[in-house]
């Protein structure tokens, strides 16, 4: 059988009887049901530190620092407040006074842009790399922090001679370049807050969030690459700012040098923009809990939610987590292949590398153009210390081969990451065993937009567990509940949630304060409700397997769309898998699995059983699969999840929502 793309089923006749039928019965079976998850895959061969790491780790006893954390979280997160610096420091370290409207650092003075460029200039390592860029077409620039702080006061010069002041907002709509990042800093060095929108969204979800956030400035470029192709982003950029009064004018690098329509008395090239404007700007001394930048969730199912950060914890949370989980000494390359249009390239592409003093490289495009080991000839060229990824993309490089990564020296490697989606075990065996060679160890680790950085993860002195986020990072007190907030038992599903307040959580949602409360607060009073499903192992390993929203219900069962997935990928065959629950009149639902299969493998029916095996000897007699479909592709996002709510939506022949964030 040939393998395809996903059709759109938008035109299928509706099956209306049966879907009502099984959605009855599944009412039916859940309704008194403890909300509890069935865990039907767990690894537990112990990877453990080598000699090496523990000899340089920043972390040496992992353990006792766990356990030191828990007793005084406070404690904690005011020390971790120490590597920051502070124009004045607190009154308060945390204000518990408004729940759930925490506050950190009460009282005290500081400066994100600042923290990232100046006290580095200060410290005289301005000399120092902090910018690596490379793009698909092998354009490259680098920028050490003393340049970059030079742009960057640049930019806030120029935005201030545009009337931009603290507290107002700022639209970026760019590509993975340096303008990004000195976009960002010259918001922060002002004290406006930036939105950053992913630079693959449509002109209607750029609207969408330039209006939430009512900005008066629009920075943009004149394209993008991507596979070859110029993505004429001024265009999308001009179609969004017709529908947004707020705009008054619009900033547009230019990136590629391609003809663009220009609006003389609205926009001006970035260029002409900072020509002659001086390197020396004031720096805005903001209080610690005056909003850094609001940045929008998807927004695929309903309206975009403009998560709020605050400057001071932001900073202590995401310093403290990259330089631990990461293991930062102060002069590492830093690769997170994430775009910045996420909280992911907020915190781990431009503030936490540049909070810590380090290079960060930045690459416009994709990792396997020309061809499928660009990403590796990368890592080789740049000497990167440290990659951090997502499972979709390790899943898309063990697909084209074992082959392609041996071909570079990649010695300089000495950390690995996974962000973004469950990395199931095979795909994390591949990655330790082919890139790592066996000696770097990797951190999975599980956050959210919401959190601003890692909330549980390993450190690289902690011991390793093939698929799992093992423990919450130090000062993180998470666990496993039910839909009545009661703690399971280990090795039972449940609810993820965190018990604790940690000082890079989000402060609200945009002039929204009461969807934030309804969203993450009341469905369990007096925890942070993450929406992820989740066990604990045994030795206090935590295990994801997936959103709360693509939970199966299969006859009474509920199970993790992440286990079904890893179970499909244990097959040789099988690279990258996609699951859903689709109608059942007798089960309630059953599954449809997704696949896409190595180089090398066809689709057929023999394969079909060899799988539907396969998945009944790892998980039991519970998995029931309906159906398999052999594809080239599944519907996900640039930062690495899979968009089951897609799948479902076309396999039933519904609305499939907003799409313009998904890979092309």
């Amino acid at each position: 059988m040939p393998k395809k793309t996903i059709p759109s089923t938008r035109d299928k006749k509706p099956l209306k009887s049966a879907k009502k039928k099984a959605l009855k019965i599944q009412k039916a079976k859940t309704a008194n049901a403890r909300e509890t998850t069935e865990v039907l895959l767990s690894a537990q061969k112990i990877y453990k530190p080598s000699r090496e790491i523990l000899k340089n780790a920043n972390v040496k006893d992992y353990e006792k620092t766990l356990k030191t954390a828990a007793k005084n979280p406070e404690k904690f997160w005011e020390e971790a407040a120490k590597d920051i610096t502070w124009f004045k420091t607190w009154d308060k370290v945390l204000d518990k006074s408004n729940k759930p409207f925490y506050k950190w650092f009460i009282g005290a003075k500081t400066n994100l842009a600042y923290n990232a460029l100046d006290r580095h200039i200060e410290a005289g390592i301005g000399g120092r790399t902090a910018i690596l860029w490379e793009d698909e077409t092998g354009r490259t620039r680098k920028y050490t922090y003393l340049e970059l702080f030079k742009e960057v006061n640049k930019f806030v010069n120029a935005l201030k001679n545009l009337g931009v002041k603290k507290g107002n907002r700022v639209a970026i709509y760019l590509p993975n370049i340096p303008e990004t990042a000195i976009s960002m800093l010259a918001c922060a060095k002002i004290g406006a807050m930036h939105s950053v929108v992913y630079a693959g969204y449509s002109a209607m979800a750029l609207a969408d969030r330039i209006r939430d956030a009512s900005a008066k400035i629009l920075i943009t470029a004149d394209g993008s690459f991507r596979r070859g192709k110029i993505v004429d982003l001024k265009s999308i950029a001009d179609k969004a700012v017709k529908e947004c009064k707020s705009v008054k004018r619009v900033v547009v690098v230019k990136n590629n040098n391609q003809k663009v329509e220009f609006d003389k008395k609205r926009d001006v090239w970035y260029h002409d923009l900072i020509k002659n404007q001086r390197t020396e700007a004031k720096t805005a001394k903001m209080d610690s809990e005056d909003p850094a930048f609001v940045l929008y969730t998807s927004g695929t199912t309903a309206k975009p939610k403009g998560i709020i950060h605050a400057v001071g914890g932001y900073m202590v949370g995401v310093l403290r987590t990259i330089k631990w989980v990461f293991d930062l000494h102060g002069k590492e390359v830093f690769w997170c292949t994430a775009d910045p249009g996420w909280i992911t390239g907020h915190s781990y592409i431009i503030y936490g590398p540049l909070l810590a003093g380090i290079t960060t490289l930045m690459y416009e495009g994709v990792p396997d153009m020309p061809k499928p080991d660009r990403i590796w000839r990368i890592i080789e060229k740049y000497k990167v210390n440290i990659l951090y990824t997502a499972p979709t993309l390790i899943r898309a490089m063990a697909k084209y081969g074992n082959e392609w990564p041996a071909k570079h020296k990649m010695k300089s490697l000495r950390i690995l990451g996974s962000v973004g989606e469950p990395l199931n075990p095979e795909a994390w065996r591949w990655y330790y065993e082919f890139v790592g060679k066996n000696r770097c160890p990797i951190m999975d680790t599980w956050w959210q937009t919401e959190t601003g950085m890692h909330m549980i993860t390993p450190l690289p002195s902690a011991p390793l567990k093939a698929g799992s986020v093992t423990k919450p990072f130090p000062g993180i007190i998470a666990d496993i509940v039910d839909k009545d907030g009661k703690k399971v038992k280990a090795g039972k599903g449940g609810y993820l949630v965190i018990l604790n307040q940690w000082p890079s959580m989000a402060r609200t949602i945009f002039n929204n304060p009461d969807r934030y409360v309804k969203t993450y607060w009341q469905e369990m009073p007096g925890f942070y409700a993450s929406g992820d499903i989740a066990f604990k192992d045994k030795d206090g390993f935590f295990w994801i397997q997936g959103r709360g929203d693509d939970v199966l219900k299969i006859a009474g069962h509920r199970i993790g769309t992440a286990e079904v997935e890893s179970a499909f990928i244990r097959h040789k065959a099988v690279v990258e898998a996609g699951v859903i629950g689709v109608p059942d009149p007798v089960k309630g639902e059953v599954i449809k699995a997704f696949l896409i299969l190595r180089r090398g493998f066809t689709g057929s029916d023999e394969l079909k059983k060899e799988l539907l095996l396969t998945v009944r000897r790892a998980l039991g007699p519970v998995a029931v699969i309906g159906d398999i479909a052999f594809v080239d592709q599944l519907p996900k996002t640039r930062s690495g999840k899979i968009m089951r709510r897609v799948l479902k939506a076309r396999e039933l022949g519904l609305p499939e929502g907003d799409t313009s964030a998904l890979v092309s």
